[in-house]
């Protein structure tokens, strides 16, 4: 995983206005590829490098992510820093987008790979 891109993508996102759709799809397709190319090192990131403002833009893709890679291990990683981040979870219900992704699992496994 690219992290100097990755926080570059984020710095975008954090200046692009919510009300313009575009340029937060864009920012989003340009994460989603970041953190998909590499799974084990986008855990890696996430257990040793990810901020807690990085873990909650992560929240806006990583149910994106998982539909184009599914990964036990990367859910299981993106759930175990619940802990790590509490306020990050509670203000924007990181809980709730982790149920979506284990729901993706859960479709993979019981339906077979896309």
């Amino acid at each position: 995983m690219d992290i100097n891109s990755f926080r570059e993508v984020i710095k975008q996102r954090e200046e692009t206005d919510n009300e313009w759709d575009y340029g937060i799809e864009q920012c989003w397709k340009k994460e989603i590829e970041i953190l998909s190319e590499d799974i084990p090192s986008t855990i890696e990131f996430l257990k040793n490098e990810c901020t807690a403002d990085e873990y909650s833009w992560i929240s806006e893709v990583i149910d994106a992510v998982v539909d184009k890679v599914p990964s036990k291990e990367l859910v299981q990683c993106y759930t175990e820093l619940m802990a790590k981040f509490p306020e990050e979870c509670q203000k924007y219900n990181i809980k709730g987008v982790i149920e979506i992704c284990e729901g993706i699992l859960k479709w993979e496994e019981e339906n077979g790979k896309k």
